[in-house]
């Protein structure tokens, strides 16, 4: 633990109000800037640190005790997921408030502090976020989402929501062109920063194990709401987060992606809609197959790498709809 925290918690003569959970794999640097900016930035808020790491061959479990020796570090012999990581984490857990903090992040100044802050003001948002940047500093828009809707997959199926991204109409899921500098409620707080009391994680029972990698954090805000909570991000609570660092192949992550979206839509639709939405996703990925097989026919003679790449791609994801199709 960094020197400051110590001073503070001997100063306060208390234990911690927060634990921080990071799951790592594979991401040995990453991990350690992540918790480095986490230690340097946090000053007002008391915390514990656990890291799970899903069995990193990069020697990500071997940095971090040697550079972090305070930090509560459980190395795992097998990957069991970010869900059930996350899970078995936050049982070592014994604050009144959990954090989970992706390690492809670097916390800006008080962030954390911050967004503890904003937590205990608003009650009855349940779950909390912040807004993330790219390390450019440009928006990534990926800290909160709206829930997927039959209009939401209809305007993803037919390219409204990419023809208009900033269209809140047609890009709902994305909220148009909000830049997530206000305060607002949303459906999802996205996993990379998301903090909630452990009272009502426990209550959640955490994260829905079926959810192996994305769609877990929008399958707990989701039940969350059913209990009466609404989630809320805060501008005031700002990080980087890289995306997908985790995540070796793009087309492994689509499909991921997929199988999340059909599994919630499982779980959280109404039994009369699941066939729609069922049908849009298929309808997603057979029209981006047929457009990338268009566009690659129309200019192979130009950029032909680029363009059947695109077309493998897309043809990998609509070859392998039996497997997403049926969920999680």
């Amino acid at each position: 633990m960094v020197e400051h925290q110590k001073e503070r918690l001997e100063q306060s003569g208390s234990k911690p109000e927060l634990t921080v959970i990071v799951v790592s794999y594979n991401t040995r640097d990453l991990t350690l800037k992540a918790l480095e900016t986490l230690f340097a930035t946090t000053r007002e808020a008391t915390f514990n640190t656990i890291v799970y790491d899903n069995a990193s061959q990069d020697g990500s479990a071997e940095a971090v005790a040697a550079r972090f020796p305070d930090v509560t570090l459980i190395a795992a012999k097998e990957n069991i997921g970010f869900a059930r990581a996350n899970n078995e984490a936050a049982k070592f857990a014994d604050t009144e408030w959990l954090l989970l903090l992706n390690p492809d992040t670097e916390c800006h100044k008080g962030a954390v502090d911050n967004l503890l802050a904003f937590g205990k003001a608003k009650p009855e948002a349940g779950i909390y976020g912040g807004r993330t940047v790219f390390p450019d500093g440009s928006l990534n828009i990926a800290s909160c989402w709206n829930k997927i809707t039959p209009w939401s997959l209809f305007c993803s199926a037919f390219g409204l929501s990419a023809l208009f991204p900033k269209n809140a109409l047609f890009n709902p899921e994305a909220f148009g062109g909000w830049k997530r500098d206000s305060v607002r409620k949303v459906d999802i707080v996205v996993g990379c920063f998301l903090l909630i009391r452990r009272s009502l994680w426990e209550e959640l029972d955490g994260f829905n194990t079926r959810y192996f990698m994305y769609g877990e954090e929008a399958d707990l805000c989701l039940r969350a709401r059913a209990l009466g909570y609404h989630p809320m991000i805060t501008p005031d609570a700002q990080i980087m987060h890289l995306i997908g660092a985790a995540s070796a192949k793009r087309t492994d992550k689509v499909v991921l992606v997929a199988k999340a979206k059909a599994t919630l839509i499982n779980d959280h639709w109404p039994m009369y809609q699941q066939p729609v939405g069922r049908m849009l996703l298929l309808l997603w990925a057979f029209n981006r197959y047929s457009a990338s097989r268009v566009l690659g026919f129309v200019k192979r003679h130009v950029s032909a790498g680029g363009s059947a790449a695109r077309s493998d791609h897309w043809k990998a994801i609509w070859e392998s709809r039996a497997e997403w199709m049926s969920g999680y």
